[in-house]
């Protein structure tokens, strides 16, 4: 009777641990935009300034991380001081933004699986150079057409081109630390 107990004990055990596993691989959707979103990096309300926003959900937070552009948001992503256990990236879709002062509240996309222009001619919502992302390629290459720049992939965005200056010129170093 008891090792029929004992086992019981340790299947139960073994099975919230798998159960937990599960729950933390499965990628928490985005959180709508809304007043109360203050920057990161800036203290900021993110509601104030136009150009595409960023979110990261962390499993250490019950809040996202939210961001005023898309460039502080990957950038936190190279930090080695800010959290590593990120389970979600997104950022605005500007492929379904009403406008560039209008980028919308809940037209989110994985940054992983967006498409971004850089070295464009359009600044982010800090004034600074921006990683414009779109939920599609032929969106991406049409607003790179008007504004000038080129079309990469998350993992393609320069190192140098987020934590650089305000300028694209001259940044292309890239390290290992981005999380992808």
């Amino acid at each position: 009777m008891t090792r029929r107990i004992a086992f019981t004990f340790l299947t139960a055990i073994l099975l919230a641990g798998c159960n937990q596993d599960a729950a933390n691989s499965v990628v928490p959707p985005p959180v709508a935009l809304t007043s109360d979103a203050m920057g990161v990096f800036c203290g900021m309300n993110l509601t104030e300034h136009p150009g595409p926003k960023g979110q990261i959900i962390t499993a250490s937070r019950i809040d996202p991380f939210w961001f005023t552009s898309v460039r502080d948001t990957v950038a936190f992503t190279l930090m080695p001081d800010q959290p590593r256990d990120i389970r979600a990236i997104y950022v605005s879709d500007m492929a379904r933004a009403t406008s560039w002062e209008d980028p919308g509240t809940t037209n989110w996309i994985d940054a992983r699986k967006a498409f971004f222009v850089i070295e464009s001619r359009r600044q982010g919502g800090m004034g600074a150079a921006e990683a414009v992302p779109f939920g599609n390629r032929e969106a991406a290459d049409a607003f790179a057409k008007a504004n000038g720049g080129k079309v990469v992939t998350f993992a393609q965005i320069p190192d140098a081109y987020v934590l650089g200056g305000d300028t694209a010129a001259d940044q292309t170093g890239r390290s290992d630390a981005r999380l992808n």
